[in-house]
């Protein structure tokens, strides 16, 4: 069985990380991502009557 030359390795290394980023951004930008408003900032302000 032949061997590989070590700059084959690092082409198929390069070769399959490459895959793997280019999946992993098509996985990223393929959901629609739906921002939840349950963390909405009410104000609470308490109106008071000062009385001298």
């Amino acid at each position: 069985m032949p061997q590989m030359s070590p700059l084959m390795w690092f082409n198929l290394f390069i070769m399959f990380s490459m895959i793997m980023i280019m999946i992993n951004q098509i996985m990223f930008f393929s959901f629609n991502i739906k921002k939840f408003k349950t963390f909405k900032k009410t104000k609470k302000t308490y109106q008071m009557n000062w009385k001298w």
